[in-house]
């Protein structure tokens, strides 16, 4: 019993924690802008919290190897609920500025940087002794609790933003990962530790995929959908601009893909065991870029444009929790660990610098040509790195 209490509780604290920061991603930029009076300040945050997950190859290679308890994983938690109330308390203050800002991303994207994949290693360890397949469903679950906030959070911060303002919504995630650190500290559930004489060296990110040349596929292909996301928010929200609706298209592309994702993370725990990964993994980026090739001949309908992109959204839960689950069945222990923060790592990183550099190729391109491009890369990475042929291999 005591083991389905802890994974209760990390489904748990995986809700709170997102709820609190999808409310803030709507409220800290006005918190920002109300405080410094620059449009310039308020993307501080947002790109400083992007810097450790990008760097934390060399600086997190050992710390990721001690957080095996859920006491260690509450203590990465109060770290970013130390970045959280940088903000709030500055405010009150009166003391906010470019430097409260990116010292508040910095400290949160380490917290972040850390805790995301070690939260997934450490529930898939957690269930390794309670049957096979526990440990895929569990991680899709969490999964599920993570995109339920997408529908959930903006509209409810939306409302506590007219009703109040955005600055309670600050206090608000820092209270929600408290809570969630709080909770943390009620697992007794730790990773296995190693053998007498095994090494305990912690393995570099580079090394796990090399040695897991599957793994290395699917994050090869979570890069490149990563790298092209763009395409299909930034691409949306200027085509709507360009002819006259804006914020429509995104609005309904993004609603369409919430939805979508929802009910794909909701038939996830059951689908993913019963499928090959690598092949589920594939067929869902296909499936994705096949949308964002299609969405510039829909336009001018925002129902196409909601249907489409929920059909893209149906299939990505059902890719990551086959990758989970690849993860789990190549991998445990330190290597786990490791495989868990090298695809966090690509994917996000990714997704980073695609952002980047969005804005230019979409006015260098147009709309139209980058979605198509952005969904023919996705079909013909997910033709060469899938191996459809692959057999739903056993679990160690």
């Amino acid at each position: 019993m005591t083991a389905r209490r802890d994974i209760a509780v990390m489904l748990t604290t995986t809700f709170l924690t997102w709820m609190g920061q999808r409310t803030t991603a709507l409220a800290l930029p006005l918190v920002a802008l109300a405080e410094t009076d620059s449009t310039w300040a308020t993307g501080l945050v947002g790109g400083a919290v992007g810097l450790p997950m990008l760097t934390s190859a060399w600086w997190a290679r050992r710390i990721r190897q001690r957080l095996t308890t859920g006491r260690a994983l509450a203590g990465v938690l109060a770290v970013q609920v130390i970045g959280l109330l940088v903000v709030p308390i500055g405010a009150v203050l009166g003391t906010v500025g470019p430097i409260h800002l990116i010292a508040a991303g910095l400290i949160t994207g380490c917290g972040t940087a850390l805790s995301g994949p070690a939260q997934r290693a450490l529930l898939a360890d957690i269930c390794d002794g309670l049957g096979t397949e526990l440990a895929a469903r569990m991680l899709a679950w969490q999964d599920f609790a993570h995109r339920a906030t997408m529908i959930l959070a903006p509209p409810l911060a939306g409302w506590a933003i007219t009703l109040d303002g955005p600055f309670r919504l600050l206090w608000a995630e820092a209270l929600g990962v408290g809570l969630g650190a709080v909770a943390l500290l009620t697992v007794r559930g730790r990773a296995p530790v190693a053998p007498a004489g095994a090494t305990t060296d912690a393995p570099a990110l580079r090394h796990v995929l090399s040695r897991h040349p599957d793994v290395r596929r699917a994050v090869i292909m979570g890069g490149i959908g990563g790298l092209v996301w763009f395409a299909f928010t930034l691409g949306l929200a200027i085509l709507g601009a360009e002819t006259g609706r804006p914020g429509l298209l995104i609005a309904a592309g993004m609603t369409g893909y919430g939805v979508g994702s929802l009910v794909g993370a909701l038939l996830a725990p059951v689908l993913v065991p019963r499928l090959p990964p690598l092949a589920t993994i594939a067929a869902g980026w296909a499936v994705l870029g096949a949308t964002f090739t299609a969405l510039p001949l829909v336009t001018a309908s925002l129902a196409s444009i909601a249907y489409l992109a929920a059909i893209g959204g149906f299939a990505m839960p059902l890719g990551i929790a086959a990758l989970n689950r690849l993860i789990i069945i190549r991998t445990d222990g330190a290597e786990r660990r490791a495989a868990f923060a090298a695809e966090s790592l690509v994917h996000d990183g990714a997704v980073s610098f695609g952002l980047l550099a969005g804005g230019t190729i979409i006015g260098l391109v147009g709309t139209g040509t980058t979605l198509v491009v952005a969904g023919v890369a996705q079909i013909g990475v997910a033709l060469l790195a899938g191996s459809w042929r692959v057999p739903v291999p056993a679990v160690q």
